[in-house]
């Protein structure tokens, strides 16, 4: 039997979702077409799965996995970079609990943030999100554990554990996301596989947004992957994303019929700078696109 290729499997979902999919309520009140349980694979070795069908914002993939790994929650560093993916959920904490009287617009926010580190320490804080939970994960009253760390650790030390896994997932720590109207990690928990000189992922996603999300996501856990097996002297394997609540929001069905009209393209590649062999010391010049040739973009609204 012939395995689809990478995009041709993401569109088949959107497919799947629009054809079976149902109705169902969600925290932003928009509204969703929804499906519980799918998986995708990725073969890194036939290309980086870049979707072709409508033109990806690489730069913010690349400075958002950064930001991750640094194990920060302030949005400061994506802001100073250029990068405003996290921008909403920080500035409806701020409209919700400022005491300003004229309050700031998100655009005179945002140059704020850029401009204020005090003001930014105050207003532009996630609460305990994904970096810090993969850098700096709480033990009761034992300081703290560095989980990217250990499972690089564990990998070149024990590659065949079946423990090698990073969960953001905090249940102690989620109502001091959701207090910074921060949003509980969608992408909870990754398990490393080694076998034949290969790593693989697999990522369990508890909730996606298919249409602007999860193609986010595909690229940036592809990402990390490459990443993990150069510091860990291993070869990128397979990256399989599993899915809990995979749908389509309701003011996205417009956009997704458009890209369902697009044919996938070749995949790109990227090629990571060789010298960089540990997993702090990654800047965003080390990572090179090449062979990227996408349709224009297809814009929609985020739903915070």
């Amino acid at each position: 039997m012939k395995i689809k290729g990478a995009e041709e499997q993401y569109l088949d979902l959107l497919k799947d979702i629009l054809k079976n999919g149902k109705y169902k309520d969600d925290r932003t009140k928009t509204g969703t077409k929804s499906l519980f349980g799918r998986q995708l694979r990725y073969d890194l070795s036939k290309g980086f799965p870049l979707l072709t069908t409508k033109k990806m914002f690489l730069k913010g993939v690349i400075y958002e996995l950064l930001w991750f790994l640094k194990g920060e929650s302030n949005i400061k560093y994506l802001v100073d970079n250029g990068v405003h993916i996290w921008d909403e959920w920080p500035y409806k904490y701020y409209l919700l609990h400022t005491k300003d009287k004229k309050k700031l617009t998100q655009e005179d926010y945002v140059a704020k943030v850029k401009e204020d580190r005090k003001f930014a320490g105050k207003w532009a804080d996630l609460g305990p999100v994904y970096g810090v939970q993969w850098r700096h994960w709480k033990k009761l009253g034992r300081g703290e554990v560095d989980q990217i760390k250990q499972v690089i650790k564990d990998i070149k030390k024990t590659p065949y554990s079946r423990r090698l896994i990073v969960t953001a997932w905090n249940p102690g720590e989620l109502d001091d996301i959701v207090k910074r109207e921060g949003l509980p990690p969608c992408h909870t928990l990754f398990q490393f596989y080694v076998n034949n000189g290969k790593l693989s992922v697999q990522l369990y996603q508890r909730s996606a947004d298919s249409f602007l999300g999860v193609p986010f996501n595909i690229a940036s856990y592809s990402l990390l992957l490459m990443m993990m097996a150069q510091v860990t002297g291993l070869r990128p394997g397979e990256f399989v994303h599993t899915f809990g609540d995979v749908h389509i929001y309701s003011n996205h069905l417009r956009q997704v019929r458009e890209q369902l009209k697009r044919k996938p393209r070749r995949l790109p590649k990227i090629t990571i700078n060789p010298k960089v062999k540990d997993i702090n010391k990654f800047k965003f010049e080390d990572f090179v696109l090449s062979g990227y040739d996408p349709y224009p973009p297809i814009k929609a609204p985020v739903a915070v």
